[in-house]
């Protein structure tokens, strides 16, 4: 199967309809342009900010915008990485969980609603789970599938080669697949506001 496709319109309307089901606000765009202009529109100003590490945030231009500081957000995923002390920073990854606004992408998106994330460390689940009191995540329509089992399989047959070649390019270390969430749907008694942009484009893996 090649995970790299386009998903076709109809499973971008299917998908968008279960994510509204679930209490997610999905929001289809047809360009990365067009996505990172409602993440501006979304955050208001002053909010704090955190993200995690997304190649498709740094395809959108929102990881050298939130750097440039161009912006009226607190940045405190930069914060972190400014502090040079790694106890201090340590100390900071475990607050800066807490943030207004949390962004970051899933590696599936399911027909039915479901988002599945992948990671090593679980450093981006606290934010994306349960901390964030606003989330955004933005989704490349190739990660598109039909269902949780086609999940699954194009994180271990797609996501994690790529990956792992990118962080041995990188650190000269592989990756590890050490914890995976899936977002089935969102409680309403959280209030939370889980907003899932679908990019008619291919981003991230």
């Amino acid at each position: 199967m090649d995970y790299t496709n386009l998903a076709h319109p109809d499973a971008l309307s299917r998908s968008a309809a279960a994510l509204t089901e679930h209490n997610f606000h999905p929001v289809i765009v047809n360009s990365k342009e067009e996505a990172l202009t409602k993440i501006q529109e979304l955050i208001p100003a002053g909010a704090s900010v955190n993200n995690g590490a997304s190649r498709t945030l740094e395809q959108l231009g929102f990881v050298d915008l939130l750097k440039s500081g161009e912006h009226s957000w607190k940045n405190l995923h930069g914060e972190t990485l400014e502090e040079e002390d790694p106890a201090k920073q340590g100390l900071l990854r475990k607050q800066h969980t807490v943030s207004d606004y949390y962004l970051g992408s899933v590696h599936a998106l399911t027909e039915t609603g479901e988002l599945v994330i992948a990671s090593a460390t679980g450093s981006q689940l606290p934010g994306i789970a349960y901390n964030a009191q606003n989330l955004i995540l933005v989704v490349g329509a190739q990660k598109i599938v039909a269902t949780l089992t086609d999940a699954f399989d194009r994180i271990q047959k797609h996501v994690i080669p790529l990956e792992d070649e990118n962080m041995r390019q990188k650190y000269g270390m592989g990756t590890l697949l050490a914890k995976t969430l899936v977002l089935h749907q969102e409680h309403p008694m959280m209030g939370r506001n889980v907003h899932v942009l679908i990019v008619n484009e291919s981003l991230g893996f």
